[in-house]
């Protein structure tokens, strides 16, 4: 999906919602598990209720990978049956040099055709590039992180700035705002307007809204450009609003409560 086609989206939904979809066995309602597949049957119910009040999805693949082959092919079935509309995200997180980075680019834009994937520039340049060579595929750089362990590095001084700082305004000279995002989490927001102004036209995957305690309003006054540039991303706070037999309804309840108040900040 390129930029235009995502903020196009955005525009006619009034909503810059996305959809985690860290889906865990053990989590999900008790009467899907004698499914052939549960963890593909609950992720199917969510995106049946919601896929008409959010512009993207992110799998976060741990919680796929630890299911071994079953879990990939619960992965695979999910990212198919997403709607092509909807703008998807492989929160793997992923970071190494060389053909590593290539092969890891390829899995999960050409075999699992995601859209997007998360990306840890510890490595540098050689790291992410490989990325970035896909047309109308994104690179989603881990910037500044929504953990409590995200002071131990990402908000160390340097001489004039902090190091998200520094990794965020080195990174988006490898790319630019049309394959390239950066996270930003939504427990950060005090200094989100900061952020802004470094890369004022790049999107932001936001985690960290509802759960874990971050704020949809501030997050959307301090971090939102003239295309919104915002994808903002709630998961337990959507697909585990209920745990009966009625889950997806209250699922859909709670997408709808997030993109009503999305499009008062449109």
């Amino acid at each position: 999906m390129n930029r235009q086609e995502l903020v196009q989206l955005i525009r006619d939904r009034r909503s810059y919602l996305c959809i985690g979809l860290d889906t865990d066995i053990h989590k999900i309602p008790k009467h899907l598990l004698s499914h052939p597949d549960p963890m593909f049957a609950f992720n199917k119910a969510i995106i049946d209720a919601t896929k008409d009040l959010c512009v993207a999805y992110k799998i976060n693949t741990a919680f796929y990978e630890c299911q071994g082959i079953r879990g990939w092919e619960s992965l695979q079935r999910t990212v198919e049956y997403i709607p092509k509309e909807i703008f998807t995200i492989a929160d793997a997180k992923r970071g190494d040099i060389g053909n590593t980075s290539s092969y890891y680019a390829k899995t999960f834009y050409e075999t699992y055709g995601f859209d997007s994937v998360t990306v840890a520039p510890y490595m540098g340049h050689d790291s992410v590039q490989p990325f970035l060579g896909f047309p109308e595929k994104w690179a989603i750089v881990l910037g500044l992180t929504s953990n409590v362990g995200s002071a131990d590095f990402q908000m160390q001084p340097l001489k004039d700035e902090k190091l998200y700082e520094k990794v965020i305004r080195t990174c988006a000279s490898w790319g630019s705002p049309d394959n390239m995002m950066f996270v930003v989490g939504a427990t950060q927001a005090d200094v989100v307007a900061d952020i802004r102004k470094i890369v004022p036209d790049h999107f932001f995957l936001v985690p960290g809204v509802g759960a874990q305690g971050g704020s949809l309003k501030d997050i959307s006054e301090k971090g939102m450009n003239k295309e919104a540039g915002l994808l903002v991303n709630a998961s337990r706070a959507v697909i585990y609003a209920g745990n009966d037999e009625r889950f997806a309804d209250d699922a859909h309840a709670a997408a709808l409560q997030l993109q009503k108040e999305m499009a008062g900040y449109l």
